[in-house]
């Protein structure tokens, strides 16, 4: 469920970002202590530039996770094993779908229908964007997300105290 965005929130989020959020139409999911985490946002951006990426991850520690994530070769593994795993791969082709679906709810955009995140539907191609998917719409719905989400850590399992900066 996607939350109208504060003016508490917009200040949180442009301090995450380092920059004003662009297109934003609400929280997706918040942080255990509150803060916004993920953003969802408009399909074009306010000078009608395509923006595709629907639920935009802000949550500095989150962010800085995936890259992690991603710099010792989890996305290479997980494409390895999308490639292999027919029933993964079909589950990831109905959150690519799942995906597009949301983002038509927020508006028709010509020059990216179809195209969804993160790879979606046969790479794996940004663990930002698929973290991001999974902590909006909740687990079992992107089944890559859901494992980037897992290797996060305890924090982002709910475990662990947040840190309340801000």
């Amino acid at each position: 469920m996607i939350e109208p965005m504060t003016g508490r929130d917009a200040s949180i989020i442009a301090a995450q970002l380092g920059r004003p959020p662009r297109a934003v139409v609400g929280v997706a999911h918040r942080c255990r202590c509150g803060k916004p985490a993920v953003v969802a946002t408009r399909p074009v951006l306010a000078d009608g530039t395509p923006f595709p990426t629907t639920y935009y991850l802000t949550c500095p520690r989150a962010t800085a996770a995936c890259s992690t994530l991603e710099s010792q070769g989890t996305m290479a593994a997980m494409a390895q094993r999308l490639a292999a795993d027919p029933d993964l791969a079909a589950a990831y082709q109905r959150a690519h779908q799942s995906y597009l679906a949301d983002r038509r709810r927020l508006g028709e955009v010509t020059q990216i229908a179809g195209f969804s995140a993160g790879g979606m539907p046969d790479r794996v191609k940004c663990l930002h964007a698929l973290v991001a998917h999974s902590l909006a719409v909740g687990r079992g719905i992107n089944p890559i997300g859901d494992r980037a989400v897992d290797s996060l850590g305890d924090y982002f399992r709910g475990r662990t105290p947040c840190a309340r900066q801000g």
